[in-house]
């Protein structure tokens, strides 16, 4: 319900406690109606974009990445975090031509998720991608990405292996899925880019 009153807005205390290159955490000491005070810890985040890149031979297109927090590397789709006054449409287009090595004449929009309500303000921009052409790969010094190309099908069952265990990426084959089973794989390739979020 979009017009639920929201219960929690008087801070008695607002305390930064770590501003860095990627998030921000802040403890905020919040008073309840009831007048009992509580904690909530809150990482901020600016956002990010992720893209799903489909091949023409109909496969989809991963990175394999290593992930410091995980000590290994994952396979995910690519992705990038937004970067201050560029929209998320840029900042997509510009990942994957960055982690890939490809640009995508459709680039769409198609939703937007909250990654970890509970104590993040996160929220990732999600878009399809296909009509790919390579180019060269930009990689950032201390990113280690190599490409690796799937199909749907095989993709589905390292999600069910535990290969594949990124979240963002889990969901965005999950509507792949869904939309294949809806409108086919040609009217979804064929659409046009969308908005941008």
């Amino acid at each position: 319900m979009e017009n639920q009153q929201i219960p929690e807005t008087t801070i008695a205390q607002h305390d930064v406690i770590y501003r860095g290159k990627v998030v921000d955490l802040f403890v905020d000491t919040v008073r309840l109606p009831s007048g009992r005070d509580v904690i909530r810890e809150v990482v901020h985040h600016p956002g990010g974009v992720v893209a799903l890149p489909l091949l023409d031979d109909g496969r989809l297109l991963l990175i394999r990445q290593f992930r410091y927090p995980l000590q290994k590397y994952i396979l995910e789709f690519p992705a990038g975090k937004l970067d201050s006054g560029q929209s998320p449409l840029d900042t997509m287009r510009r990942e994957l031509e960055e982690e890939t090595g490809c640009q995508a004449e459709i680039l769409r929009y198609e939703f937007s998720f909250h990654t970890s309500p509970g104590f993040c303000d996160e929220i990732i921009h999600f878009f399809f991608a296909s009509g790919l052409t390579h180019t060269a790969q930009r990689l950032e010094e201390g990113e280690h990405i190599t490409l690796e190309r799937y199909t749907l099908a095989e993709c589905l069952q390292m999600i069910q292996t535990g290969e594949i265990a990124d979240g963002k990426t889990i969901l965005a084959l999950l509507w792949y899925q869904n939309r294949i089973c809806c409108e086919g794989s040609a009217h979804i390739s064929r659409s046009k880019e969308g908005n941008d979020s």
